[in-house]
């Protein structure tokens, strides 16, 4: 999917549109299972509004405060899911980065013994 601008997949999560199983909501972000989980326990972390921040590399000065909440409660959300022996956080950017949804999001994976160096 390339990055047009349009709305997302996850701003219709945010909006209520399209169902998820939300696990932890405040108001910059919504964490949610991952539809495709590549692990026993496989969530993202989004903002609710984009503001520009499509991929990690188009991130500005003005999006440094939130990112660094982001970061913070995937490792809120991990310990809430029980993920004390580890976990891996990702962040797919652009074509070669595989990413498929243009609106940052970040997976929070773990609950077993992940291999490296990880595929697409």
């Amino acid at each position: 999917m390339a990055n047009s601008g349009e709305p997302t997949i996850f701003d219709k999560i945010i909006a209520k549109e399209i169902p998820s199983d939300v696990i932890y909501e405040d108001n910059l972000c919504l964490a949610f299972r991952d539809i495709a989980p590549q692990a026993k326990t496989h969530f993202l972390v989004i903002p609710k509004i984009r503001s520009g921040l499509t991929q990690l590399s188009k991130a500005e000065e003005g999006h440094k405060e939130l990112l660094g909440h982001l970061l913070y409660t995937a490792q809120k959300v991990a310990k809430q899911e029980k993920l004390d022996k580890g976990f891996r956080v990702v962040i797919n950017d652009g074509v070669e980065g595989c990413q498929s949804v243009y609106h940052l999001h970040i997976h929070v994976v773990g609950g077993q013994q992940l291999s490296w160096p990880p595929g697409c």
